[in-house]
């Protein structure tokens, strides 16, 4: 299903099939593993959400995420507000955490039978590691015809800006694109910026084909 208030089509607005579907990559197509991140927070006495709030929710990442900051100083500053929380020493726990991370299978293999005939692209707040990641990690760097990097262009979620280059490099208009995302307001930003957009949560039992199916997207048969 689509999200909320911002389902489509609008009342008497009958839309054209969707030409693109532009994919989150964090939590979309890996998954983020929020159980594991639960599980670390408990073991090492931390308070729910310390994990990601120090690594995603701080300065340096924002720079970082728009191509101007500094990668490994970010992650050693993530890693000491951790122990400021707790006042001792603690192992790596952001590390913990991205070892546990795979990618969702059922959603890669829905992907792969989406092109032809789906222009693909992937919209991702990510640094500057993101395309190196999906071309020698997961090998479907060229299942893509476009990867937007939010550290490459120096644009970010939920800037209205990125969501229009995405569909600039596509070629396509916002109109003729669908974007999956797991964070809402991101979603909302596309849906202000004319795409359908879809909130998708994998941790929360999301079935990925049926919500595309919900807007007109069909992939081929497995």
């Amino acid at each position: 299903m689509t999200s909320g208030a911002g389902a489509w089509p609008p009342p008497g607005l009958r839309p054209a099939a969707p030409a693109a579907v532009i994919f989150d990559f964090g939590g979309v197509i890996w998954n983020m593993r929020w159980d594991v991140c639960r599980l670390l927070e408990s073991m090492h006495g931390l308070s729910r959400g310390s994990v990601f709030t120090t690594l995603y929710e701080c300065e340096a990442w924002r720079d970082v995420e728009r191509g101007r900051g500094d990668r490994q100083g970010w992650l050693t500053a993530a890693h000491a507000a951790l122990e400021a929380q707790v006042g001792r020493a603690l192992p790596g726990l952001h590390d913990a955490w991205r070892e546990a991370q795979a990618p969702i299978a059922e959603n890669v293999e829905l992907i792969r039978r989406l092109r032809p005939p789906y222009r693909l692209s992937i919209l991702s707040n990510a640094d500057l590691t993101l395309r190196a990641r999906l071309r020698d990690e997961l090998r479907i760097h060229d299942w893509f015809d476009d990867v937007v990097s939010s550290a490459e262009v120096g644009l970010a979620k939920p800037d209205p800006e990125i969501y229009a280059l995405a569909c600039t490099r596509l070629g396509l208009p916002p109109t003729a694109c669908v974007f999956v995302d797991d964070h809402e307001p991101n979603v909302r930003a596309a849906e202000a910026g004319g795409l359908r957009a879809i909130v998708h949560r994998h941790d929360r039992g999301d079935d990925l084909a049926a919500q595309l199916a919900a807007v007109g997207v069909v992939p081929r048969p497995a």
